[in-house]
């Protein structure tokens, strides 16, 4: 049974306003053409209490996009510059979004409503401005997926269809549209900072990080503020890219523009997962060189934090800035460790013990092609039976794997109905099919289902 997250009241707190006129342009939403409701997710909705909305209102606050009680009077696209595949743009920002609303969960935490596909802004370009339906599908599949797998991701929030044609190039054309709405721990990116520090503006860099450690990070800053934001940075983007490896995740487009100060994984476009522990995977067809393949993420994001470094240079000395991004790798490592011992759901032995463990799963996945999702299932709570047709890979890692202790806790039916839980790519060709061509939505509803069922069963990962 899926377990619904508690209601908590609605709280809003806009304090993206005290960052002033720097931050953001005010924009207007689209006006579409129609707004039909398509998904919305009650589960988050209900952790900032605003689960309760009929339809109506809903389509009302997400799709018309009128403002939520006491939050933000008029939306903003955030401003912010980029390294896209390692080479800066200074010319990007909020072209097909903004900023809503910002709202405080039953913990605490801070969280923004922004849009992906409402309308053109002074950064659209040459775009649109808009999202196609097929996007915003998969968008719900990949945070699904993701949240279900312990990463630390955005939620889609809400998916209206539009009523408008879309031209693009990679998809078939006219396309149906629609527009999205993310719930995120904020929006504020590596490219926040590198547009501040290309201005030289010491003053507001000051304010965004003090902004950014006391609202986001929920800290004091220190004498070194500027290093302080960073070494909080790596730790969770390091996590983040660990995340990603033992979910079998690619994102497809690491830019700096698309990397969250909060190490929240979002803005979900070209991702795929892979089927077999392959690095040289990669999502986006565009992507020749490899450069954000399956096994170059860690050093795509590594080196992102490094251009954090260098935007962070015009309030901090080297030094410490060279400190906190050389913890990376250690971070990494250790993060790595922690989540493949969640995923297998056996406790630690030690660092040494465990990095043999995970070393030999590496092998076996990899040499003897075993699928990612399959190899979890089949020895999720130290299940270290062999397979019939095991190979020597697979031989070695159940030996080492008979040593680790199961972790306490209930056993759910998952892992014993025989039905693994993936999502490649033919499967989300295939649901979206059913709505592209019959208007099905079954699929995808049923796919959900199955998906949070599937997270249950690995229970909360207190990572």
């Amino acid at each position: 049974m899926i377990i619904e997250p508690m209601h908590s009241p609605y709280r809003p707190d806009p304090q993206i306003a005290s960052l002033g006129e720097k931050i953001g342009d005010p924009v207007r939403a689209a006006d579409f053409p129609e707004t039909k409701l398509r998904f919305r997710n009650d589960r988050w909705a209900a952790t900032v209490g605003l689960a309760d909305y009929d339809d109506a209102a809903w389509v009302r606050h997400f799709g018309r996009f009128e403002p939520l009680p006491d939050n933000m009077p008029e939306p903003l696209a955030l401003r912010y510059h980029g390294h896209q595949f390692r080479v800066y743009n200074p010319d990007i920002g909020d072209g097909r979004g903004f900023l809503f609303a910002q709202i405080r969960d039953g913990d605490g935490r801070l969280l923004d409503l922004a849009t992906k596909g409402s309308g053109t802004t002074p950064y659209s370009r040459r775009g649109d401005g808009r999202l196609t339906l097929k996007g915003g599908v998969r968008e719900i599949l990949a945070t699904e997926m993701l949240e279900a797998l312990g990463v630390n991701t955005s939620k889609t929030f809400s998916i209206i269809e539009t009523g408008e044609e879309l031209m693009r190039g990679d998809e078939p054309s006219p396309t149906r549209s629609a527009v999205m709405v993310r719930l995120s721990h904020s929006h504020i990116r590596i490219g926040s900072f590198q547009r501040v520090a290309a201005e030289g503006d010491a003053a507001f860099m000051q304010q965004l990080i003090t902004y950014c450690l006391t609202q986001l990070y929920d800290v004091a800053p220190t004498e070194n503020p500027a290093a302080q934001l960073l070494a909080l940075a790596v730790e969770r983007v390091a996590d983040l890219a660990a995340s990603y490896m033992v979910a079998g995740f690619v994102h497809g487009v690491l830019n700096t523009d698309n990397i969250n100060i909060t190490g929240e994984s979002f803005d979900y476009g070209p991702w795929r997962f892979t089927e077999y522990w392959d690095p040289q995977f990669t999502a986006a067809y565009f992507d020749e060189s490899g450069l954000y393949a399956f096994g170059r993420q860690a050093e795509a994001l590594h080196w992102n934090l490094g251009q954090l470094a260098v935007a962070l240079r015009l309030l901090s000395d080297a030094p410490p800035l060279i400190a906190a991004l050389e913890s990376f790798p250690g971070l990494y490592q250790q993060a790595v460790i922690r989540r493949f011992l969640w995923r297998l759901g056996v406790a630690s032995r030690g660092e040494a013990l465990d990095r043999q463990l995970v070393e030999a799963a590496e092998r076996t996945m990899a040499q003897e092609k075993i699928a990612i999702d399959q190899f979890f299932y089949h020895y999720r709570h130290g299940n270290a039976d062999a397979c019939e047709d095991a190979g020597e890979y697979q031989a070695a890692f159940a030996a080492l794997l008979r040593d680790y202790t199961p972790v306490e806790g209930q056993l759910h039916d998952y892992w014993t109905n025989g039905a693994i839980c993936s999502m490649l790519i033919n499967e989300v060709e295939d649901i979206w099919q059913a709505i592209s061509e019959k208007d099905d939505w079954e699929p995808l509803q049923r796919k959900i289902l199955v998906i949070r069922e599937m997270g249950h069963a690995h229970m909360a990962p207190n990572l």
